[in-house]
């Protein structure tokens, strides 16, 4: 556990980069190979929005390291934040709480309150208006939301008080777990549910993208699912009844235009009431 802990401490950007195109790579291969939906789509031009959205997130991120940084220096300095603050304990489990929480301020706080705040869901939509899930779709995220997103991680990062060695884990396992539970591929259901008692499996997360209420307002986690059952947030459906996209922006070429989405989050609706489309 040392020499991880050790390793992510000094990460290499390049080494970072790796993760996020092999990752993406990876995926890409296993959904062509197995995939859930057999969709009729040129996959090339259906990922070139949700690849140009990755960008953003990731020259966001890559300009605001430095409070990362800043924060996660001045808790270790401190011994300032949660984890911090308990009893010593062994180095396995002081990563897994640090991830752990990270993934909850990070992940299953800051989505849930993006669906909860209408202009937040407003920038939040573009991510749900993809009508081909796949793993490409893992960072489709405006970039307001993703000033959003970081903002409530390195909020977590001074509340958690993890150092920068676990916030880099965290942030690799979230890239690499997004990647997976978004990709187009056909698990075997029982070891899709078995996974899904631990961390967000393919079928778990893929409710959250159904079309209608309540489906959308669900499964909010990324990595560990420990927190939509907790929350009362799990929901089940079978994989088979899904529709992706979102009912109030159901034109599909709109939603595949980089133009048109940059612009989405500024248009007016009406968010729908909860729907009869309650199927068990």
């Amino acid at each position: 556990m040392e020499t991880i802990i050790n390793y992510f401490e000094t990460i290499p950007s390049k080494h970072r980069s790796i993760i996020l195109v092999g990752g993406l790579a990876l995926f890409w291969i296993i959904e062509g190979g197995l995939p859930l939906f057999k969709f009729k789509y040129n996959k090339w031009k259906h990922a070139l929005p949700n690849l140009f959205f990755t960008l953003t997130t990731v020259v966001i991120n890559f300009a605001l390291a430095f409070l990362l940084l800043g924060t996660a220096d001045w808790v270790k300095a401190n011994e300032f934040g949660i984890i911090n603050w308990l009893p010593e304990m062994p180095l396995w489990l002081y990563a897994l709480l640090g991830v752990l929480l990270l993934d909850f301020f990070g992940a299953y706080l800051a989505h849930f309150v993006e669906h909860k705040v209408k202009p937040l869901w407003m920038v939040h939509l573009v991510h749900h208006t993809d009508h081909k899930v796949d793993t490409t779709t893992a960072n489709r995220h405006h970039p307001i939301e993703s000033l959003i997103r970081f903002t409530f991680t390195l909020f977590g990062v001074l509340v958690v008080g993890t150092p920068i060695a676990l916030v880099f884990l965290y942030q690799s396992l979230s890239l690499v777990f997004t990647q997976f539970n978004h990709a187009n591929i056909k698990m075997n259901k029982a070891l899709d549910k078995a996974l899904s008692y631990v961390i967000v499996s393919p079928d778990m997360h893929k409710i959250h993208h159904h079309y209608r209420l309540p489906y959308t307002d669900s499964n909010y986690g990324n990595i560990f699912s420990v927190w939509d059952r907790l929350f009362g947030t799990f929901m089940y459906m079978d994989r088979e009844k899904l529709v992706y996209g979102v009912d109030v922006f159901p034109d599909e070429q709109k939603n595949s235009h980089i133009g048109e989405l940059l612009k989405q989050p500024f248009q007016k609706y009406e968010k729908p009431t909860l729907s009869a489309d309650t199927e068990n």
